[in-house]
């Protein structure tokens, strides 16, 4: 009987094949819309046999690595400043001092544009990666959503960020190399005058991460995003599309570990590390007190060009 049926299959397949032609294996409308397209295209059976490129390391990242590394750089970092503010706490400086204008509007302007950017691409990265513990469907889909208009954001920023700030933020090997080794003064609760210009190292750290790492997210964030397109370059590379956003995605969460771990750090830095931080984003001014000890080498520079005196400057 078994043997009956399968052969009226058979034969009904075979006429089938025959009134109705041949079967696609891939839908009709699911055919490349463009010369060369390998993720949906009719050539999509035969270069499965090279999608194995780069998918071990993908696949052991993707399901070992990354939700735990990211944890750890979470948990970690806040981990380690709770500690440094619990034993050393914030700075406090004499705000009756003078104070200076050291950020313009404009500048004020992009920086919390860029700030906005990162607050709602950060928060919904994170969402992203661990979903399955959100429970994953609407709630992570909208934190899709947001994380692209947060990227949209970002490089509505990206470029007046780097125009304004790339100068002052061009790494001094005679004073940064000194600010390293005593790291910038924050483990020392008595007021030491630190060698940085108008940007310390850690801030320089973080421009050029923003900025540098910014732009590789955004490309990366791009291709897995479109993920089906014609780039013939991969072809001389020896390529697979599912390659490069195998490579996209690997390259797009080591960096976001690196913008995570520096975003803490200048999140801690601005709102908890220095008294009045958050302020002088808001208004511009820094008092000269400050400036006296964490930005000495721009403080010696206020003097020289007489916008500041160095009497009026009393220490609590």
């Amino acid at each position: 009987m078994k043997k009956t049926v399968l052969f009226i299959l058979m034969t009904l397949g075979a006429y089938a094949r025959e009134i109705g032609g041949q079967v696609p294996l891939v839908q009709m409308d699911l055919s490349a819309s463009k010369g060369g397209d390998l993720l949906v295209s009719s050539q999509m059976i035969q270069n499965i046999l090279h999608y194995q490129n780069w998918g071990g390391l993908f696949l052991n990242l993707q399901v070992h690595w990354f939700r735990l590394l990211f944890a750890i750089i979470l948990i970690g970092v806040i981990v380690v400043f709770a500690i440094h503010y619990l034993i050393i706490g914030k700075k406090v400086f004499n705000e009756n001092c003078p104070s200076v204008l050291v950020y313009p509007l404009f500048q004020r302007i992009i920086h919390w544009i860029a700030a906005l950017s990162f607050v709602l691409i950060i928060p919904t990265g994170l969402i992203m990666m661990f979903g399955k513990y959100f429970g994953g469907g609407e709630f992570v889909r909208i934190s899709r959503y947001i994380h692209s208009i947060g990227t949209v954001v970002f490089i509505i920023a990206f470029i007046p960020l780097f125009y304004i700030w790339v100068r002052e933020m061009i790494i001094s090997f005679k004073i940064d190399t000194k600010w390293v080794f005593i790291l910038g003064g924050y483990l020392k609760k008595k007021h030491i005058k630190v060698p940085a210009g108008k940007f310390n190292f850690g801030q320089k750290t973080w421009f050029w991460m923003a900025i540098l790492g910014g732009f590789v997210m955004i490309v990366s964030g791009a291709a897995m995003y479109f993920q089906d397109f014609n780039i013939p370059i991969l072809y001389k590379l020896k390529l697979d599309q599912i390659d490069l956003l195998r490579i996209m995605a690997v390259v797009h969460n080591f960096v976001g570990m690196a913008i995570l771990a520096l975003f803490i750090t200048h999140l801690y830095m601005s709102l908890f590390a220095i008294k009045g931080s958050l302020k002088s984003m808001l208004t511009g001014y820094k008092s000269v007190h400050e400036l006296k000890y964490l930005n000495s080498s721009y403080y010696k520079k206020l003097l020289t060009k007489g916008f500041i005196s160095e009497d009026k400057v009393e220490d609590d």
